[in-house]
């Protein structure tokens, strides 16, 4: 049964609430969010609809999928709009509408807290606790040249298939600027029939993974048909000890992840790692650095059966053919002041910017398709295949900088 916002709440956020739905008209007043009102502006924002400027709305709800519709433009501007969630967890490329002409588009959004059950939790790393990608509320981001939002409407939604991806700071939804991951950029080519669930984590390893409990939050919330993709061997690289090694624990623990989707009725697809930018002598050819990690996970999809995208193989393509100067374009590769209180340079060889990272996002759906899953049929429509010996221009490329910023390197190389 449909309940009306009451008192002064209602009158300030002009929404109905029922169950989890959402109804906001943006052309009214809203408040600030808070945990008694449920929602609001957020991130010390706010947009009175007439201020072209980005700004953060959150709801506050229950782990789950959610399908957000929003309608974008306004009455009485030409509007350009940029629709990112959680994490800068980009869901809608800038789309342009004129005046008093709206266009409405729909997404569904994976949101998850650390909790699993009354005695579990994800074991959250210092930098997770309390970060948008973990915490009680669904917020989304609106940005772009010029900003405009007339509605939005949250609904819970319990058929869309969830792709879940485990991984470290390649695959991560970064929190801050600039660093940014292909797990981040992945959901702008997809429809309101698929949501990514995000559960990756800078500086981890296929086991420290487990040991997190990442995956069993996974198998706490997947549902029979969805999808697992894990990208690990970057940092399981540099694990000592007993049984340390492509061949023992890397291939012991990938079997694990097997098993446990498996069991759940979901299914499984491996991702090899992405290439550092190491080039040789000759500074045309990238040096592998990874040993026999990405041979290891082949070994172990080829014995189990598990699909395989050669991220590996397609990164150092697309590092060769930018070049060993321009391939810095697509990396963390900043000269000092270009971010505020940043002293140094950055010049990062293993994490992504937000260029990089969707490249690497177009090369990760391209695996899908060359591996005929089902899920492609969900695509966007304005999604093109994509080669990464042809990647798009840098120069051309346009990322609306969140208000976000970090430049501290993440855990892991």
């Amino acid at each position: 049964m449909k309940r009306i916002l009451s008192g002064l709440f209602f009158l300030a956020c002009a929404a109905t609430l029922s169950a989890q739905t959402f109804d906001i008209n943006m052309l009214k007043k809203q408040t600030a969010y808070s945990d008694t009102n449920g929602a609001g502006y957020d991130l010390q924002t706010s947009c009175d609809g007439k201020a072209v400027k980005p700004f953060y709305y959150s709801v506050k709800v229950p782990d789950g999928n959610y399908k957000v519709t929003v309608t974008l433009g306004s009455k009485k501007r030409a509007a350009a709009t940029v629709v990112r969630a959680e994490s800068r967890r980009l869901f809608i490329d800038e789309t342009v509408t004129k005046k008093n002409k709206p266009t409405t588009v729909s997404f569904v959004v994976n949101k998850h807290s650390a909790k699993i059950n009354d005695k579990e939790s994800v074991k959250l790393k210092a930098d997770e606790q309390g970060s948008l990608n973990w915490d009680d509320k669904l917020t989304l981001e609106f940005t772009g040249s010029a900003p405009a939002v007339e509605k939005i409407h949250i609904e819970p939604d319990t058929t869309a298939t969830t792709v879940w991806l485990c991984g470290n700071s390649t695959v991560v939804d970064q929190p801050k600027e600039p660093y940014t991951s292909w797990g981040q950029m992945v959901p702008v080519w997809f429809n309101d029939k698929i949501a990514i669930g995000n559960i990756a984590e800078s500086g981890l390893t296929a086991g420290s993974f487990l040991a997190q409990n990442r995956l069993d939050k996974i198998l706490s919330m997947m549902k029979k048909g969805d999808y697992v993709f894990c990208e690990f061997g970057h940092n399981d690289q540099k694990e000592k000890g007993p049984g340390a090694g492509a061949w023992y624990n890397f291939s012991f623990n990938l079997k694990k992840y097997i098993d446990l989707v498996r069991a759940k009725g979901g299914h499984i697809v491996f991702v090899t790692p992405t290439q550092r930018r190491f080039f040789d002598k000759t500074k045309t050819k990238i040096l592998e650095t990874h040993g026999d990690y990405p041979d290891a996970m082949r070994a172990v999809a080829k014995r189990e059966h598990v699909p395989v995208i050669e991220l590996h193989n397609m990164t150092r393509t697309f590092f060769e053919t930018l070049g060993y100067e321009n391939s810095t374009k697509a990396l963390v590769h900043y000269p000092a002041g270009t971010f505020p209180y940043q002293t140094k340079a950055l010049a990062d060889n293993t994490h992504f910017n937000p260029y990089g990272a969707y490249e690497v996002a177009k090369m990760v759906v391209m695996g899908m398709k060359q591996l005929g899953l089902p899920i492609i049929k969900d695509l966007r429509a304005n999604w093109k295949d994509y080669d990464p010996a042809k990647p798009d221009d840098f120069k051309t490329y346009k990322w609306y900088q969140s208000s976000l910023v970090d430049t501290r390197k993440p855990d892991g190389n």
